[in-house]
């Protein structure tokens, strides 16, 4: 299990986690939610160390390190490739560092996005190095992979099926945790959705214990939120624009 105890997060004087609590066990994919500056991307660099902070974070009871820092993964549109080499290329530096490297999942996915093995990760263009990102966190056989905005640049329907792959190629070991604004797109596919609201956690359900109350997960977004569905009407009343 992955365990955040008290994570706190401070840039200056202004809290981006403020004491987060969060259990993910293995065998999930989570959505995490929020609003821009919400500590989303803040929550999963303090998960791989990339940032200090206080509290506790734990992998199976024991502190994130040289020792067990493989069995977690990470993608992330602002990209961790090394530019200049190929696809091929990164596949080798892959599979010499991870024991663990899947290479039957990289060679499927690569086929799946029809992404070149020759050409330098420069050539690729934005969506493309946002699909081979994910291809890499998937095929590292890590136990946890971390996902942040990962299909920037990416059309509705190459989503849509690469997000039917990923739920028939997760083993019972993986989870996924998912920060994304494209809320619709993965209702469907996430088991679990946890909120982020000022660096602190205000929501944490299961998508069954939602449809159960015959709630979508938008619904309970705005509820949790507490969207003000008359804002738009406001504001264009107060620009002195008629009612839509």
């Amino acid at each position: 299990m992955l365990e955040l105890k008290d994570v706190k997060k401070y840039y200056g004087l202004k809290p981006a986690l403020g004491g987060v609590n969060l259990q993910l066990p293995r065998g999930e994919i989570v959505g995490l939610f929020g609003e821009n500056g919400a500590g989303k991307t803040t929550l999963m660099k303090t998960i791989l160390r990339l940032i200090r902070f206080d509290g506790a974070i734990t992998l199976d009871g024991a502190p994130i390190g040289p020792k067990n820092i493989t069995k977690i993964s990470f993608a992330t549109s602002e990209h961790s490739f090394f530019p200049d080499l190929t696809a091929n290329a990164h596949r080798d530096f892959y599979a010499e560092h991870f024991p663990t490297f899947i290479e039957k999942r990289y060679q499927g996915l690569m086929d799946f996005f029809g992404l070149p093995r020759t050409k330098a990760l420069r050539a690729f263009s934005t969506g493309q190095q946002n699909q081979f990102e994910v291809i890499l966190a998937l095929s590292q056989g890590a136990d946890y992979i971390l996902m942040d905005e990962p299909f920037a640049g990416n059309d509705m329907l190459n989503r849509e099926d690469f997000y039917k792959v990923l739920l028939g190629i997760l083993t019972e070991r993986e989870t996924v945790l998912l920060s994304t604004h494209l809320i619709e797109e993965v209702a469907d596919f996430i088991g679990r959705a946890v909120l982020l609201k000022d660096g602190q956690i205000i929501g944490d359900v299961r998508t069954d214990e939602l449809d159960d109350q015959g709630l979508s997960l938008i619904e309970y977004l705005k509820t949790s939120y507490h969207y003000q569905s008359d804002r738009v009407v406001k504001a264009l009343e107060a620009m002195g624009e008629e009612k839509p």
